[in-house]
């Protein structure tokens, strides 16, 4: 019997008219039912073959993203209904080409191009790469990946009505893009196709309704871009919401509906632009942005409430450390990770704590607000920039004449504003401030390179003086299927403080590890502890670490778990 995912590949081969389905079955039995990649390979040499003008490198993907889509649907156990029970070799006879099923439809692109689309109810992610098979390469000539591809489907020859008299490899057929990406659906989801019949106002209560929806089905940003089907991410993974490919003018008809003229005016002009957004009790925060094919606009859904360190999914034994930071009355806290690492969650949480435990004046600066936070013990004032201040270094100089006793920085990017960060930090002020780097020794590069080389002497021994500490994340796939936090954490030890001021900063990671007792962890550290507690897997634990010793306590650890496992089953 040919196994599943060979047969889904077969069937959009097929049903796309790449080929017969006794072609594609001869080559399956002429390379020794081979697995799927091999078939894969043998698959797109034959097709390179077929035609000199085929731009191989775009066939390559398309054979990638078939190969994807056949193992996410072999996984789920779904029949593709393409071969009777017992599949014979192909000389055996002509095999007749199925029917479409339930399955699969044929949609057509922007140009009137038919693709074939599958909707079936378990998704992998955007662009049907979730099950990631090693690339297939090889067996493809050098003057091939550089041919030009011309061809198009003929009108009225829609794609999957192909009959036993189709050649072998329909190449004038093959589609630009194979459109394969699942499609979620959920309630409340608006039909996109009726965009340009709305108005105004029935556009803005569309996008209000989409807005409103993405809380309940887990996701935390919405995209409508140009060229492009709506989109969400859901559990660091982007999936799509509809088949529907935006033209400029329904793009820029979702991106504007929610803007005031003056917002109109201001992104028209500056072509990026980013702002706070409330819509019912629900804030996003909106960056809009002008490419090539037009308008596209990122919407991210910012969390309900404030979470805790725990919730967050710091360690139990490092979040004390963390709250000991918070306690002193100057210094200079840093939080650091990638772009959506979830740093303002974090220092939301942090800012939180602070408002629990003291009594004290927080002036916060932020691009945009976010998470608004509420004075309790302490009176928060909460800026933003481009509606209360300029900038951040104009934020911050006027805050050192606001009486404040913690300034919160939402981004240190610039030399000034790093410059008053540190001098606000050694004068009596606890400083907060987050950094776009990965790791302790980045950070503490990044904040030092910015100054010139006369002053990076001074500089170091002033961070060396008041740094307290360095939280550097970044969010992983959990084991439960959801996200959560990867992290190291550096407190301003004695041997920290040398290395800072010596500018041996290639020295920290070693420090760090050996200052356990002091609370620090290092990234790989914490990536073992979680495993320990079952919230990583050993596959996405061991993917991201980088320590030779830690990963081989990991390999200990999963092979003693292997041998439990079997001494159970026996």
């Amino acid at each position: 019997m040919i196994p599943l995912d060979i047969q889904w590949f077969i069937k959009v081969l097929v049903t796309n008219d790449l080929m017969t389905l006794e072609n594609a079955l001869d080559v399956y039995h002429k390379n020794g039912s081979p697995a799927l990649e091999a078939f894969a390979q043998a698959i797109l040499d034959t097709l390179a073959s077929a035609q000199e003008s085929i731009d191989v490198n775009d066939l390559l993907e398309q054979i990638q993203q078939v190969a994807d889509f056949a193992i996410a649907k072999a996984e789920c156990g779904e029949d593709p209904e393409l071969l009777p029970s017992e599949a014979a070799p192909a000389d055996d006879g002509p095999a007749d080409p199925f029917p479409q099923t339930a399955g699969a439809c044929v949609e057509h692109d922007a140009s009137g191009k038919a693709i074939l689309a599958f909707k079936a109810p378990a998704p992998p992610p955007f662009g049907g790469k979730a099950p990631a098979p090693p690339p297939f390469g090889g067996g493809v000539s050098a003057s091939m990946a550089h041919a030009d591809t011309t061809a198009a489907n003929p009108p009225g020859d829609p794609v999957g009505e192909s009959d036993s008299e189709l050649p072998p490899v329909n190449s004038s057929a093959i589609p630009k893009t194979l459109e394969m990406g699942e499609i979620i659906t959920f309630d409340g989801c608006p039909d996109f196709d009726k965009i340009k019949s709305l108005d105004e106002a029935g556009v803005r209560k569309f996008v209000n309704d989409l807005l409103l929806s993405l809380r309940s089905i887990g996701a935390s940003d919405l995209h409508f871009s140009s060229a492009s089907p709506p989109f969400i991410r859901r559990n660091l993974k982007l999936e799509r919401i509809s088949t529907h490919v935006l033209m400029p003018e329904e793009s820029q008809k979702l991106n504007y509906a929610l803007l005031s003229e003056d917002l109109r005016k201001k992104f028209e002009k500056e072509k990026d632009f980013s702002f706070a957004l409330e819509v019912g009790t629900d804030r996003f925060r909106v960056a809009l942005m002008v490419q090539k094919d037009g308008i596209s606009g990122s919407y991210r859904l910012v969390p309900d409430k404030i979470q805790s360190l725990s919730d967050l999914g710091f360690l139990p034994q490092t979040v004390p450390v963390i709250e000991r930071m918070l306690d002193y009355t100057n210094g200079l806290v840093l939080v650091t990770g990638p772009i959506g690492s979830g740093k303002t969650t974090t220092l939301a949480a942090m800012v939180n704590i602070i408002n629990e435990k003291r009594q004290d004046h927080v002036i916060s600066v932020e691009d945009p607000i976010e998470i608004v936070q509420h004075s309790h013990n302490c009176q928060i004032t909460q800026r933003e920039i481009g509606k209360h201040t300029d900038s951040y270094k104009a934020a911050l100089k006027g805050a050192l004449r606001e009486d404040p006793d913690i300034i919160v920085v939402g981004e240190l990017f610039d030399l000034e504003t790093i410059e008053n960060a540190i001098t606000a930090s050694e004068t009596g002020h606890l400083v907060i401030g987050t950094l776009p780097t990965s790791d302790a020794a980045n950070t503490l590069n990044r904040l030092l390179d910015v100054f010139p080389p006369s002053q990076q002497a001074q500089i170091r021994a002033m961070t060396a003086g008041s740094l307290r500490g360095v939280i550097c994340q970044r969010l992983l796939p959990a084991a439960d299927g959801g996200v959560t936090i990867g992290y190291e954490l550096m407190t301003n030890s004695m041997s920290i403080s040398n290395l800072i001021n010596e500018g041996k900063t290639f020295q920290l990671k070693a420090s760090m590890q050996i200052g356990q007792k002091l609370g620090m962890i290092t990234f790989d550290q914490c990536l073992l502890e979680k495993f320990k507690l079952g919230i990583l897997t050993y596959e996405v634990a061991k993917s991201y670490m980088k320590d030779t010793s830690i990963i081989g306590q990991l390999d200990r650890l999963q092979a003693i778990e292997e041998a439990k496992k079997l001494s159970a089953e026996g």
